[in-house]
């Protein structure tokens, strides 16, 4: 068993002078209460990846339950993973100063309010606002759980942990459009996707009061700087970019979108020089400049914004096109997304072999599986035309699948293994954070190909019916995620070879 291996020195899986404040009671004791702990944390990280794949199949219930707009859809699901991405830095650091159980616990409490707020809401601003505070809760405590594994867990069992993470995602992932489709089928299309949402509420009631009996206090505290102006200048840069990408569509781009964009770009310029300067002056920037100058910190940083850019808006895409432009029902989309679920878990579990094997072709082999995959599914598109089969998907959805579990762990070891181990926190935040940004970036620039310069009709399918508007706009939407991954691939040339010769260089 994971839990009963030899953990640390003190067979408490504590690492040393971490100030654990609970004692080790009796013999096996402290092994089987870590156990309860992983189990508990594991249960956020499961519903933080949960709500970004459940909620693309219930995006056409949702519009046919309270007339969102393609617009409104964005933002759902966007807006969830914009704020997800700006609280992770802040609440890492605040973790370290104050301890992460009261982050964990704070978090999880916000994230499951707010769930309650989605199934209730009664429009589409009220949900927009709902999924805005799901997205900083799940921020908020989303940093506690790499940091709870790190504290309980040191050598092969802490391996086992982070694997059990990535089991714990991947099966969130697979889970999650098959759950969707399943409760949509359940309740129906008008209220379905309410319990989307409010499935969360037994999970936080059972995770909530767990988390407070289990989790360790911190009994010292580290002191990290916040650099509020920095996290504002990100959230200001970020919201400049979306705003316009999705309401300036649209609205026929008029002239206030092209001066947000221009102010996206003077506000990037100010967050850069203010990093700069507060990094010189020993602070703590939101940004940390000086990582870039990692070769591989950076190369892997961009790739993963990219990557998840190209990949996660395309489910986003088959969503819509499955139930609004061919007419099916929330559980054949659930169904259609699981060859990649699959696809994903069965690759991801031996990531790390591939990864310590083969280096960097690993990831190369990963990503151009992906843009296989894509491919393929692009060319299926095209060449169905509106009479598209879920079985002319299987194999590219598959396909892309296989790629994308040999891609984000390993580029993950990448990039921590890049930095010095004193920086390995403040990397592994940013590298979150652009997986986020990402996510949010992607499905702006997909909505605007898929739904093209105008509002499409958004929930308006129905069984049998084909909006071929829609179908067009899918094979626009699919080429453009081929393009994100395209340009993550280049990106990937700046891992090193091999993660040995990292490593063995850090430790230099």
């Amino acid at each position: 068993m994971l839990f009963r291996r030899s953990l640390t020195s003190s067979e408490s899986g504590q690492e040393p002078g971490s100030g654990r404040a609970d004692g080790p009671g009796q013999p096996g004791a402290p092994a089987r209460r870590d156990g309860q702990i992983l189990i508990v944390v594991l249960a956020g990280a499961f519903m933080a990846v949960l709500d970004t794949t459940i909620v693309n199949v219930a995006l056409p219930s949702i519009a046919e339950g309270i007339k969102a707009t393609p617009a409104d859809l964005e933002w759902v699901v966007s807006g969830y993973a914009l704020t997800f991405g700006l609280a992770l830095v802040a609440a890492g650091r605040l973790g370290d100063r104050f301890g992460y159980k009261p982050m964990f616990l704070v978090g999880l409490t916000v994230f499951t309010l707010a769930s309650l707020a989605c199934g209730l809401s009664r429009s589409p601003a009220e949900l927009t606002a709902a999924r805005l505070v799901q997205g900083l809760g799940a921020g908020i405590y989303y940093p506690a759980i790499s940091a709870t594994i790190q504290r309980l867990f040191t050598g092969r069992a802490r391996s086992r942990a982070f694997g059990l993470l990535g089991t714990a995602v991947g099966i969130s992932t697979a889970v999650g459009p098959l759950a969707g489709g399943l409760l949509i089928q359940a309740a129906g299309m008008q209220d379905g996707w309410r319990w989307v949402f409010l499935i969360n509420l037994a999970v936080g009631a059972a995770a909530i009061p767990a988390a407070a009996r289990l989790l360790p206090r911190r009994a010292r505290g580290e002191q990290h700087g916040l650099d509020p102006l920095g996290n504002l200048l990100l959230a200001l840069t970020l919201l400049l970019l979306l705003f316009p990408l999705v309401q300036g569509r649209a609205a026929g781009w008029p002239a206030w979108s092209w001066a947000c964009l221009a102010g996206c770009a003077v506000a990037a310029a100010g967050l850069t020089a203010w990093d700069v300067r507060l990094e010189r002056r020993g602070g703590e920037p939101v940004l940390q400049i000086g990582l870039l100058h990692h070769r591989s910190f950076a190369g892997g940083q961009l790739l993963a914004l990219l990557y998840f850019a190209g990949f996660t808006s395309l489910f986003f895409t088959l969503s819509i096109l499955w139930q609004d432009g061919l007419g099916r029902s929330a559980l054949a989309t659930g169904l259609l997304i699981v060859p990649f679920a699959l696809g994903s878990l069965i690759s991801a579990a031996s990531s790390d072999r591939f990864s310590t094997r083969f280096g960097r072709r690993a990831v190369l082999a990963g990503i151009i599986a992906m843009l296989a995959g894509q491919g393929a599914v692009l060319l299926v598109l095209y060449l169905s035309g509106v009479s598209i089969s879920a079985w002319a998907l299987t194999g590219p959805l598959a396909l892309a699948g296989l790629g994308n579990g040999l891609v984000i762990a390993p580029n993950q070891d990448f990039v921590l293994s890049s930095v010095p181990r004193r920086e390995a926190g403040t990397a592994g935040g940013a590298l979150i954070t652009a997986q986020r940004m990402g996510a949010a970036i992607g499905i702006a620039v997909i909505g605007t190909a898929l739904f093209g310069s105008q509002d499409s009709p958004a929930g308006g399918g129905r069984p049998g019916a084909v909006m071929p508007v829609i179908v067009h706009g899918a094979q626009r939407a699919t080429l453009a995620n081929l393009a994100f991954t395209a340009a993550a691939l280049a990106c990937a040339l700046a891992l090193p070879r091999r993660l040995d010769a990292e490593r063995a260089a850090e430790n230099s």
